[in-house]
């Protein structure tokens, strides 16, 4: 039987003592050819300004391959009833920056909103909000795809000025997305201590810290409930390699392979044996119709990592596909130069990150088929625990998610100009969610877009008035 897991002051404790009006500028924005069809979501806010010599001014940039002719787009604030009309005949080119001064149709405040719609005024193709004057500048960092900061210097009609690092502030901005959440699951169908998710498409794994899987299908209503089928109705018990143990499983994930690759779960301890740390991640095969999965390969890295409470280990885990560690000049903390695949053996084609609830800290470590295994990076999160971690292949960032320890924020990284993991961008929880026990977090995938939204589900491991999912959006 699992320990019960502690209560949510002491593990707070524990936390806390485990961490003692703008001319026409621009590049390529008017073009000889003709603008072709692009998809819109090439489209990007990408710097907004709302105080000083040039202030109510929003600049759009083109991250596509294609010239996009935004003739009659629609810019607003938070309010509906102002809205500032691009000029017929304005287009732009591929890595082409347009900035607006919209101060004659509206101003931007201490505390708004900056909205781009298609011409019929309904689509919306981008949004942020913020609730502090930009300083001087609010910026997207990298151009187009990163999270916004408050960059050093104004660059409307040029690329941002992230700094030689490519890190974020970590001034904490609005939800990217909707402020609405809702629940998305029966009541009392869980019970408590669901932690990690991972979205499959149209199924929803969840780890269940009782050493659970579940398997999920839609419900129907915008929500998830467990499967029937092959024995999934009841979740499925894990147990360690040969059938023994149960694992504290907290996290999930797959590879770009799949659950047809395997399962992956990072577990910080055997609830057989509570009150000792085992660090291990598991990977099991979930293609059967038994009620019992026992691990197929387990990475124990309990020794390989500092000390922690068996109660404050790993939480979260995800993987991130070498191609993007290689694109980006990602560094091997284990060789000091750019990481190289190809000196690794068989690995599943990505590094497994996982993290560690006690110090804050995330690991990214290449797990070899075989068992054995390299640790490839070491990356603080700046917050007091890490609860869950989820890769955004769409807009390539790494979620770091705290819980309410942390009041519910979110941190998003990608590797800087040094090879490292630096964050982006601080996110404070929607303002329609309360600041519950939330350890599990995951996007829906590129295909959910519409609008220029997609949900993003979340998992309260107190059960907070009967529901574990709750279901909100952010921007694509």
């Amino acid at each position: 039987m699992t320990e019960p897991r502690a209560p949510r002051w002491r593990r707070r404790l524990s936390l806390l003592l485990a961490a003692v009006a703008l001319p026409a500028v621009g590049t390529g924005v008017l073009t000889a050819s003709p603008a072709a069809a692009a998809p819109a979501d090439d489209i990007r806010l990408n710097e907004v300004v709302t105080t000083g010599s040039v202030n109510d001014s929003i600049e759009l940039y083109n991250k596509g391959t294609s010239t996009i002719d935004v003739s009659g787009w629609i810019l607003k604030d938070d309010n509906d009833s102002s809205k500032y009309k691009i000029a017929s005949g304005t287009s732009l080119a591929p890595g082409g920056f347009k900035a607006f001064d919209v101060h004659g149709s509206f101003g931007l405040g201490s505390a708004d909103s900056a909205r781009l719609y298609l011409a019929d005024g309904v689509t919306l193709v981008d949004s942020f909000s913020w609730t502090s004057h930009s300083n001087p500048s609010w910026s997207r960092c990298a151009d187009g795809t990163g999270g916004w900061t408050q960059a050093a210097t104004l660059t409307l009609g040029a690329a941002n000025n992230c700094g030689s690092s490519g890190g974020g502030s970590t001034t904490p901005v609005a939800w990217p997305g909707g402020s609405t959440v809702a629940t998305a699951d029966a009541a009392n169908v869980f019970g408590t201590d669901l932690s990690g998710l991972y979205q499959e498409g149209g199924v929803m794994w969840g780890a269940q810290n009782s050493g659970k899987l579940w398997r999920l299908v839609p419900n129907g209503s915008g929500g998830w409930t467990p499967d029937t089928a092959n024995g999934w109705g009841s979740g499925k018990a894990l147990r360690f390699p040969g059938g023994t143990g149960t694992p504290d499983d907290e996290g999930v994930t797959l590879t770009g392979a799949g659950s047809a690759g395997g399962v992956y779960v990072s577990s910080e301890r055997n609830a057989d044996a509570s009150s000792t740390s085992r660090l291990s991640v598991l990977r099991y095969d979930v293609s059967g119709t038994g009620s019992t999965l026992s691990a197929t390969r387990e990475w124990n890295l309990t020794a390989d990592l500092p000390a922690t409470g068996a109660n404050l280990g790993l939480e979260g885990i995800t993987w991130v596909p070498d191609s993007y560690l290689t694109g980006t000049g990602f560094k091997d903390a284990a060789t000091g130069a750019a990481y190289d695949p190809s000196r690794y053996a068989a690995h599943t084609g990505g590094v497994f990150f996982v993290g560690v609830e006690g110090s804050g800290t995330v690991y990214g470590y290449v797990l070899l088929e075989a068992g054995g295994f390299t640790k490839v990076a070491t990356v603080s999160s700046g917050m007091a625990g890490v609860m869950e971690l989820q890769w955004e292949p769409q807009a390539n960032r790494l979620w770091v998610v705290c819980d309410d320890t942390c009041s519910g924020q979110h941190r998003t990284f990608q590797v800087n100009a040094s090879g490292a993991f630096a964050v982006t961008a601080v996110y404070n929880r929607p303002s329609g969610m309360p600041n519950i026990n939330n350890e599990g977090f995951t996007p829906a995938g590129a295909d959910e877009c519409v609008g220029g939204s997609k949900p993003v589900y979340w998992s309260d491991d107190s059960n907070t008035g009967s529901h574990v999912l709750r279901k909100g959006s952010i921007s694509c």
